[in-house]
């Protein structure tokens, strides 16, 4: 479902893409840092759990319909943009709670899951990601369909990224399992994951979309 002469390339750019710091491996290594791996997997799952969702709405041509839209883009840019101000601001405001209890990890990782989700989701670069990089290797020298292979380069996208996060997290995880014991950093949880989505925000808030 994949042209064979089309994959090396792909792969070569995928492997490139994911080398490139950007606002979900920021979102995963705070995570990971603040909060220790378990977390950190949690919104890795998220961000894949997005890229699986943008992938069948690529492969169905709903994507493609949204970002020929440019009053959808801007409207979804700053709808998301006002969310990850909103989850800074609620996350500013939480109180710090004991780290090394596993009840309260499961807590944050199912919170930075659905975070990871929404912040992906929301991001009009995201879709638009979707809609100009995956049809540049679909080949007409295949059987399948146009829809067929995107639907396959979307989830072989999403597999190696998720290994990337999950690797990454795994080397960034040590480091904060590290910081949680220290009784000072605990108390700034919280306030770290604030900054980053505040960062998050205005970073979306001043991208400039073009179709």
């Amino acid at each position: 479902m994949i042209d064979p002469n089309l994959l090396p390339v792909y792969l070569t750019a995928v492997a490139a893409l994911l080398f490139v710091p950007g606002p979900d491996m920021l979102l995963i290594i705070s995570a990971s840092l603040s909060y220790g791996r378990r977390v950190g997997v949690a919104a890795s799952l998220g961000n894949a759990t997005s890229g699986l969702i943008l992938t069948v709405l690529a492969a169905t041509g709903v994507s493609a319909v949204i970002a020929m839209s440019p009053i959808a883009l801007t409207v979804l840019q700053y709808v998301g943009a006002a969310y990850l101000l909103k989850m800074s601001i609620d996350t500013w405001r939480a109180s710090p709670a004991e780290s090394e209890a596993v009840q309260y990890q499961q807590k944050m990782g199912r919170y930075l899951y659905k975070r990871a989700v929404m912040t992906n989701l929301l991001n009009p670069k995201a879709l638009l990601f979707f809609v100009l990089f995956l049809p540049q290797f679909i080949s007409q020298q295949i059987q399948a369909s146009s829809s067929t292979q995107l639907l396959t380069l979307g989830l072989l996208l999403n597999a190696l990224g998720l290994a990337f996060n999950i690797i990454l997290v795994a080397i960034v995880g040590k480091l904060g399992k590290q910081m949680l014991t220290n009784t000072r950093i605990q108390s700034y949880q919280h306030k770290i994951m604030a900054i980053v989505f505040a960062l998050l925000a205005i970073w979306l808030f001043t991208q400039q979309l073009s179709v």
